[in-house]
């Protein structure tokens, strides 16, 4: 079966479902036991992630037999499976729980997210809140919509341009090196405000509905910003490269800045660095 927009709503569902069944069953419920460090103490897997994304996988693999499916914990454990997603027909992108952080230490700010691929280029994202019960939904051409656990749509767009000191935003420094981890740092005080939620799901969310203007990304895996950047882009805003390159699914490096648009994403690029 090949991927048309009429699968959205289903896909949506889908990961709806999988949150009531394997996630939420489990928040604030995890024993030592569900919960493993991957590469850090703050970098964590749980039972929740493993197994809603063997559910999503299943149900994609029935549904899509031919398809790409590239899940976070499979990946974690086999990265070759990245291979080949900036080439395929058709790829599933899965974060089955972004914010894991989050989510072990029983806090609600973490999502599902998914990204549809086609022929390397990102052509939908979903992100499912499992505690506010709605979606964040972005198709290539069709803007971006909140869709209600009730049923109707809301449509969102980013923030309109304003001057960096009065710009909220976030800077994930703490993955870089120095010189420039220290430099953003300082720098990221030339803007109004920050937030920090440890969740890009959450965070994308908020740059889509225009609560906030712009975050900066160097850690980059395609589970974590796919569907964000695609949602993003359909609101209005831009996001690139640190050097001003396009962000594909292919790219695992290179960082990412999203901002409201082309220029901000200029005057961004140019104070955040500011020596």
């Amino acid at each position: 079966m090949t991927f048309d927009d009429t699968a959205i709503d289903w896909l949506a569902t889908m990961l709806a479902e999988a949150a009531e069944t394997e996630i939420m069953p489990r928040f604030r419920r995890l024993g030592a036991g569900d919960i493993r460090q991957k590469t850090s103490p703050a970098d964590l897997v749980t039972e929740a992630d493993v197994n809603a994304e063997r559910l999503i996988t299943a149900r994609l693999r029935e549904r899509y037999p031919s398809a790409m499916i590239v899940g976070e914990e499979a990946c974690s454990d086999n990265p070759a499976l990245l291979q080949g997603l900036g080439d395929a027909d058709l790829a599933f992108v899965i974060d089955p729980v972004d914010g894991t952080f989050n989510f072990a230490s029983g806090m609600p700010l973490f999502g599902v997210m998914m990204a549809v691929v086609v022929k390397g280029e990102t052509v939908a994202g979903i992100i499912h809140d499992p505690v506010g019960k709605d979606w964040l939904i972005g198709a290539k051409g069709a803007g971006s919509h909140i869709k209600h656990s009730y049923g109707s749509l809301e449509k969102v767009a980013v923030a309109a341009r304003v001057p960096i000191s009065e710009m909220t935003g976030s800077v994930s420094w703490q993955y870089m090196a120095e010189p420039e981890r220290s430099r953003l740092a300082r720098n990221q005080t030339k803007t109004l405000s920050q937030f920090a939620y440890r969740c890009a799901a959450h965070e994308y969310r908020l740059l889509a509905s225009g609560h906030a203007h712009f975050v900066v990304y160097n850690k980059l895996m395609p589970w974590d910003h796919l569907a964000g950047v695609l949602i993003h882009a359909e609101a209005g805003g831009h996001a690139a490269r640190f050097d001003g390159s396009a962000y594909l699914p292919s790219h695992i490096d290179g960082g990412l800045l999203v901002a409201p648009d082309k220029e901000s994403w200029r005057e961004l690029r140019r104070e955040i660095w500011a020596e």
